[in-house]
């Protein structure tokens, strides 16, 4: 689980310094929007309250620790999962970027009472209107090699 460990230890890492960096240090919460490379990279300031693209986002507090809970219970799943599964390396990236990015975004509910999403990409005319951040981006990576790396091994042994 060596590679779980530290691929969720430096995802929390890189999103927590990135979150720390665009709010302490480039106060994008009072400015909202600093282009980067525009059109295609900007800082767009979103509190989303809810899970991807804010759905099922509230202001309700019970809504925030619903949503901690849940991904604490996800985490501690595909933590038990791919401890039993005897996981290769590869799903043990996917591990530990899901649950580094599951954290990530459970500290922001915590500390801030919303996740911090901040990262807009746009391109080819068309106008993005959703950001996200570094968690995000590894909880999508981690599921996606989860399923692609999960399953390779069976119960079963064929007969001769």
């Amino acid at each position: 689980m060596r590679v779980a460990i530290g691929t969720l230890a430096l995802t929390l890492i890189a999103d927590q310094a990135s979150k720390y960096w665009v709010i302490e240090r480039m106060a994008l919460d009072q400015r909202l929007y600093i282009p980067v490379f525009d059109p295609y990279l900007v800082f767009a300031m979103a509190w989303n309250r809810g899970v991807n693209f804010g759905l099922f986002g509230s202001d309700s507090e019970i809504m925030r620790w619903f949503l901690i809970a849940l991904a604490l219970a996800i985490c501690v799943a595909v933590w038990v999962w791919v401890r039993r599964e005897g996981a290769s390396a590869w799903m043990q990236l996917g591990a530990g970027l899901l649950v580094g990015g599951a954290l990530g975004n459970v500290i922001d509910r915590i500390r801030y009472g919303a996740v911090v999403d901040f990262i807009n990409m746009s391109c080819c005319g068309i106008r993005n209107p959703y950001s996200f951040n570094i968690a995000d981006a590894a909880i999508f990576a981690g599921a996606f090699a989860l399923i692609l790396f999960s399953g390779g091994k069976s119960g079963a042994t064929p007969s001769k």
